[in-house]
């Protein structure tokens, strides 16, 4: 007898733990941003500075996973979570972990790499058809040097142009 459809929806089971990468997600408006980087890079600052500027421009807003997020392909998409035991929460450097209103899961639209001290400079010009493949799932995706308030502005502006917001 086939299972019904809900429960071939259904997570992985305990014993199959969901392959966790070093990231920050958080949704903006309809689509899912998976920001990616070495320890120290800016991960959550960036995460932080994209929903006050999201928020300031009136879009919808909130953290998926800080640290630790699930990836997965599902249906064609690429399906972020964010682990269990810190949903919710987020680090702001200087002031500790803070507890952030949070979305289950999103569909990621735009993979954003944050490359650090040792990364080329910021190209002038984002490449627009810049993408990645992560578990087989083509995405677009932005090279940032360095998290600043000025290129969450950016990252959204980007994902505008591409349909999301």
């Amino acid at each position: 007898m086939n299972p019904p459809a809900a429960a071939a929806e259904r997570d992985e089971p305990a014993a199959n733990p969901k392959p966790y990468i070093h990231a920050t997600a958080l949704a903006i408006g309809e689509a899912g941003v998976l920001i990616r980087g070495p320890a120290g890079t800016g991960k959550s600052r960036l995460a932080l500075e994209l929903i006050a500027e999201a928020s300031r421009r009136g879009f919808f807003a909130h953290l998926v996973g800080d640290d630790r997020v699930a990836i997965e392909a599902r249906g064609g998409r690429l399906i972020a979570r964010g682990h269990p035991a810190i949903a919710g929460q987020i680090e702001r450097r200087g002031e500790g972990i803070i507890a952030l209103p949070y979305e289950g899961a999103v569909v990621i639209r735009l993979v954003v790499d944050l490359g650090g001290k040792a990364a080329a400079p910021l190209l002038r010009l984002p490449r627009p058809d810049a993408q990645i493949s992560l578990r087989g799932i083509c995405v677009p995706q932005l090279c940032l040097d360095r998290p600043s308030p000025e290129l969450a502005g950016m990252v959204i502006d980007h994902l505008l142009r591409m349909g999301n917001g």
